[in-house]
């Protein structure tokens, strides 16, 4: 229902978007060209074979922002509601443990989920949204009018991590201004760190405030995703600002603090966000490897972000050093981890390193691009980023919809997945002979 649903959303919107009124200069859209900015609008990407801003008449961008806002308020709804369908599935005892101890979304909060989604994102919009209209009207000589409009639509693209923007440029204009490059920052983490993340961390923070002394402490969830992606974004920050240092066509051009603004900028964009402050082409090639692996990483589960999750990257990685001390199960942080979940987080990396591989040879058969590029559009495409090293409009009607399938199964692929590995759980009533092969 997930899939034939968001499929049909994006059906929808590229008939709307073929339309003549959709386009600047009242031509119809080609369908390849709509579709892609559809997929790439739903699943909140960020990808365009067209200039948004100019392409796009003011009908058409309505279009793209309601798009996105569906495709975000989709994924993280869904993705909320199937984890409580998931917990629906553990015993009786257990899941009256976990309600006790944690205090979480608790079952049978179907519409409590829903509602609470919607104004959690609502509200991050709308102050996200005034506080770039004003900048852009009193920084900027916007028209109150023209900054309003592109404040709310900066502000859906930063929170949905969709990565829409009205100029050719990205934000490469804002590069210094901290006024602009801040909010969005700060909207777009918000976004990737998924529903459940935010409603604990909102909910401690205000039983500190009104002197709450019931049990505060957060689920593992929580506090995984948090932990991993702090550490991941102070590792994306610091190599990418030290790779581009001296790049004159990046960072090198800039000011001191300008150098540090974009660094950080760049650093985070990859956990989905898809803005650029600087010609993400020119970088070095060892800077976009580093955006390769963070973009494959991606942000938070229930989210707007896309990639396999840093949840099941920490997984992975609880997993290995658990092996290498040779401990036979998975201990974190005075919790067990189940074999079951450990099975699914191998299936759900596995699987999307598949994609990418197979989205990246078919791409590089189609195209004279090198690997660096093509290896570029590709993870950026699965994770649902929207950075691009700038061949997306030059590839082919069929390089194009190779990077629509990607971003479609890059978007609704691990969630649905994970969601479909842990309901469809079985007892085996025997087991086989035991025999292990030689591994390595």
């Amino acid at each position: 229902m997930v899939l034939v649903g968001f499929a049909a959303a994006i059906l929808l919107g590229t008939g709307v978007l073929m339309l003549p009124i959709s386009s600047e200069t009242g031509d119809a859209t080609s369908l390849v060209t709509a579709l892609f900015t559809a997929t790439s609008a739903i699943c909140v990407t960020g990808l365009v074979v067209v200039d948004t801003g100019s392409y796009w008449s003011g009908f058409g961008e309505v279009v793209l922002m309601t798009l996105i806002q569906i495709g975000g308020l989709g994924i993280m709804t869904l993705a909320s509601l199937l984890g409580l369908l998931v917990a629906r599935r553990m015993g009786l005892r257990m899941q009256l443990v976990a309600q006790a101890e944690t205090k979480a979304l608790q079952l049978g909060e179907s519409k409590r989920v829903v509602l609470g989604v919607l104004r959690m994102s609502l509200a991050i919009e709308a102050v996200t949204s005034l506080a770039l209209a004003a900048r852009f009207h009193w920084g900027y000589d916007e028209s109150v009018g023209d900054a309003l409009y592109s404040g709310v639509f900066h502000g859906i693209s930063a929170y949905n991590n969709a990565g829409f923007a009205l100029y050719p440029d990205s934000l490469s204009r804002y590069v210094s201004d901290p006024w602009v490059i801040v909010p969005i920052t700060i909207a777009f983490v918000l976004g990737g760190l998924g529903f459940p993340v935010l409603i604990e961390v909102a909910r401690s923070i205000r039983r500190t405030k009104t002197f709450d002394h019931r049990r505060n402490s957060w689920t593992l969830h929580t506090k995984i995703t948090l932990i991993t992606y702090a550490a991941l974004a102070a590792f994306g920050v610091v190599a990418i600002t030290a790779v581009e240092w001296t790049n004159p066509d990046t960072l090198g051009a800039l000011s001191t603090p300008g150098r540090l603004l974009a660094g950080i900028f760049q650093g985070l964009s990859p956990r989905t966000a898809g803005f650029n402050s600087i010609d993400t082409g020119a970088m070095h090639p060892s800077a976009l490897l580093i955006t390769d692996m963070l973009m494959f990483i991606g942000g938070g589960s229930a989210g707007t972000a896309g990639g396999i999750k840093v949840t099941t990257f920490a997984l992975l990685a609880f997993v290995i050093a658990a092996e290498v001390r040779g401990e036979p199960s998975v201990h974190v942080m005075g919790r067990k981890i189940g074999a079951q979940v450990q099975r699914q987080a191998v299936t759900v990396v596995l699987l999307a390193v598949a994609a990418v591989i197979g989205g990246t040879v078919a791409i590089m058969l189609l195209t004279p691009f090198d690997l660096d590029d093509v290896l570029f559009e590709t993870v950026s495409a699965f994770g649902t980023v929207g950075l691009s090293t700038g061949i997306t409009a030059d590839l082919p009607d069929a390089g194009q919809i190779a990077l629509v399938l990607l971003m479609f199964i890059g978007r609704l692929g691990p969630i649905t997945l994970a969601s479909a590995l842990a309901l469809r759980e079985r007892g085996r009533r025997y087991e086989l002979p035991e025999e292990r092969p030689i591994v390595g």
